[in-house]
């Protein structure tokens, strides 16, 4: 099949005619279709149901120390707890605290303290002229909008070939002492799915920033995310290269069991120096007197550790492998050869991110929806919900049936079609 750029206008015109007959036919099908967030199924979620029946007894709340867990105190977690992320992020357990459900409540929590407080002795970022964010772009819309809600402005650094531009990010932070952090998501990166090369990670950990209190909050979400056994992305442990170098305070490390047993009810954790955790703790302990225990002993039980909880994940991949396939084999199929698309093929996380012909993102976005398919709003993944090329969308597969999943591809694909056909014969 000729490319849609090689077509002439008459073969554009017919190619047309014959999608949106093709459209209105997914229209009587009266699709009602949520793919706008990366959600576990229903039966990922249900292949952790045991950890519900794993404390049933008096004697089972009790902790290795002896702690009542179902009551006051502990703040950095139980013990076993802070071991287990210890051992699967390869970390001493000092610097590992555990808490709630939320690892983002933790990310806000410490921005928080930022903006009131101030980190490493500095100033309250509050009483400053001007506080700055490197936004790695496109990115995980839920880092944007907690930027923007607490008025830090964003700069955003658009990734090239789907890499980090660290080049850019060295220039930047060493030489606008107003930049405060970076947000960065090393592994199975929301929404583009790539995973930070080795050289990346040792090169951010040498960063040279202007300010003394410059974070980088390493949201490590998707860190045993893995969709085949066969073949995975691997992360360089940047507390490696930063332990005993100036840059030992420089990284905050967030992670949690959301997508590795209930995602609104899992453990989280904030790694980072021993010498961070202590300053954090005064104002921890205003804020909370502890974590839930109870779910902490119950997840440890459950997960047990490292090796037992890759065996769990298999699980998981076993329902997100056949989807990814599946979206991948339908974009393939109706799309390779028009020569109007590009989408990237992730080896883990829940995101597929797709690039439509400059300036039509959002009009796909539009024809999927009064269709019945909503996808994530186009411009979410950027700073201030502006897509500059209007292009970039989201797709998440995780959450519909294969059926359903099926359905929602195919249309996508036509609303693509039709709105590249528009736009190439508006030229």
């Amino acid at each position: 099949m000729k490319s849609y750029t090689e077509m002439s206008k008459d073969e554009l015109l017919k190619e047309r005619e014959s999608l949106l007959t093709i459209y209105e036919d997914f229209c009587k099908k009266n699709l009602k279709l949520d793919m706008s967030r990366g959600k576990p199924s229903s039966a990922q979620l249900n292949v952790s149901n045991e950890i519900f029946d794993i404390i049933n007894s008096k004697s089972n709340f009790i902790a290795e120390d002896g702690i009542d867990t179902r009551n006051y105190g502990d703040l950095y977690g139980i013990d076993e707890a802070k071991r287990y992320f210890a051992e699967l992020l390869d970390v001493d357990e000092d610097m590992v605290m555990v808490g709630g459900s939320s690892s983002l409540n933790l990310e806000y929590n410490l921005l928080t303290n930022a903006l009131l407080y101030g980190l490493n002795g500095c100033k309250p970022w509050k009483d400053l002229d001007e506080v700055k964010f490197i936004c790695p772009s496109p990115g995980y819309d839920r880092h944007f909008a907690m930027t923007e809600h607490m008025g830090i402005k964003m700069i955003s650094v658009p990734y090239i070939d789907c890499k980090l531009d660290i080049d850019k990010i060295e220039h930047l932070v060493s030489t606008d002492p107003s930049i405060k952090g970076m947000w960065c998501v090393p592994k199975y990166e929301n929404p583009l799915g790539i995973t930070y090369s080795d050289d990346c990670v040792k090169r951010l950990a040498k960063l040279k920033p202007l300010s003394k209190d410059f974070v980088l909050i390493w949201d490590n979400a998707y860190f045993v995310h893995d969709i085949y056994e066969d073949k995975k992305d691997t992360l360089y442990n940047i507390f490696d290269c930063i332990k005993g170098t100036e840059n030992e305070n420089m990284v905050y490390s967030f992670t949690s069991t959301s997508k590795i047993t209930i995602a609104g009810g899992g453990i989280s954790s904030l790694i980072t120096s021993k010498k961070n955790l202590d300053n954090l703790q005064k104002d921890f302990t205003i804020s909370i007197i502890s974590y839930d225990k109870v779910n902490m002993l119950r997840h440890i039980k459950f997960l047990k550790n490292k090796q037992t909880t890759i065996e769990h994940m298999k699980k998981h991949a076993k329902f997100l492998r056949p989807k990814f396939e599946k979206v991948l084999e339908i974009f393939d199929k109706n799309l390779s050869s028009c020569n109007i698309a590009q989408w990237t093929k992730p080896l883990g996380g829940y995101f597929i991110t797709f690039w439509t012909l400059d300036n039509i993102a959002k009009k796909v976005y539009e024809r999927c929806k009064s269709a019945g398919v909503t996808l994530t709003k186009v411009g979410a993944a950027f700073p201030y919900g502006i897509d500059p090329n209007d292009n970039c969308i989201r797709i998440a597969p995780s959450y519909p049936e294969i059926d359903e999943l099926t359905n929602a591809a195919e249309l996508f694909c036509t609303c693509v079609k039709i709105e590249s056909i528009d736009k190439i014969l508006n030229k």
